[in-house]
C-alpha cells in the first residue's frame, strides 16, 4: 500500500502546499518557532531522564554530610509594639 511513500517529488508538493497555506513571510518565523519547541523538548526530556537515573541511584546515609553550621535565617525585624493609651475618667 505505502511502499515508497516518501518520494522526492512528493517532498516537493509538500513544500509547495505549505508556501501557499502559509506564504513566505511566515515559513521561517513558523521554522524558528519549530526549532525552538524542538530544543525545550529535548532539553526537557534529557532533565527527566537524569532525574530518572539519579532517583534510581540508592542514597547510603553515611555519604550525606550535615554542614557544620546551618544556614543563618535571614533577620527579620521584630514587630514594634505600640502603647496602648490608657483610658482616665476625669
Amino acid at each position: 500500500m505505502l511502499r515508497n511513500g516518501l518520494e522526492p517529488w512528493h517532498l516537493l508538493i509538500v513544500a509547495i502546499v505549505f508556501i501557499v497555506l502559509f506564504g513566505s513571510r511566515k515559513l521561517p518565523d513558523t521554522a524558528r518557532a519549530l526549532g525552538k519547541s524542538m530544543r525545550i523538548l529535548k532539553s526537557e526530556a534529557k532533565a527527566m531522564k537524569s532525574d530518572d537515573t539519579a532517583a534510581a541511584a540508592p542514597v547510603e546515609p553515611t555519604s550525606v554530610q550535615m554542614a557544620a553550621e546551618p544556614a543563618a535565617a535571614p533577620a527579620q525585624p521584630e514587630p514594634k509594639t505600640v502603647a496602648e493609651p490608657t483610658a482616665t475618667t476625669s
